[in-house]
């Protein structure tokens, strides 16, 4: 027999994944908007960013970002044609394939973060206090090191 949400259980659910939706749209709408990227492209660029010598394997870029492994292939290619990433082979694998941050890239990101960072802060931070930040930041930080945990069995 299902263990069914409590009303407040559902409220919160519910709220949650509005909010997300809501928050990922306004995201994506601001970076199209004002840079002609996606949010999937900015995630991506972000992450290829922090990888160590901007490369990563296109398997672990797919796994570090909230896309699809065939929407992140078809963000790649945009971001190829663009000139802001390119694809290598990998060393250890001849088989594999790498991602790697151009010189273009870093520029593309650095001009594009600024309004993307205003973005964030108007529709999230601007709305929660002090207490409400260390909350989502302890409760989320909990729930992804128990999804990681899970996902790995």
């Amino acid at each position: 027999m299902a263990n069914w949400l409590t009303d407040d259980e559902q409220r919160a659910w519910r709220a949650y994944l509005d909010s997300t939706r809501l928050l990922l749209q306004t995201l994506d709408r601001q970076l199209v908007r004002e840079s002609g990227i996606s949010f999937t492209d900015f995630e991506l660029l972000v992450k290829l960013s922090e990888a160590p010598g901007r490369s990563m394997r296109m398997r672990d870029l797919a796994d570090a970002v909230t896309t699809t492994r065939s929407g992140v292939t078809r963000a790649i290619t945009r971001l190829v044609d663009a000139g802001w990433v390119v694809r290598v082979e990998c060393e250890d694998d001849r088989r594999g394939m790498s991602a790697e941050l151009t010189d273009a890239g870093m520029e593309k990101l650095a001009a594009t973060s600024p309004g993307h960072v205003d973005a964030v802060r108007e529709s999230m931070f601007d709305v929660l206090s002090d207490d409400d930040v260390d909350a989502l930041g302890r409760i989320y930080s909990d729930m992804r090191a128990h999804l990681q945990t899970t996902a790995r069995h």
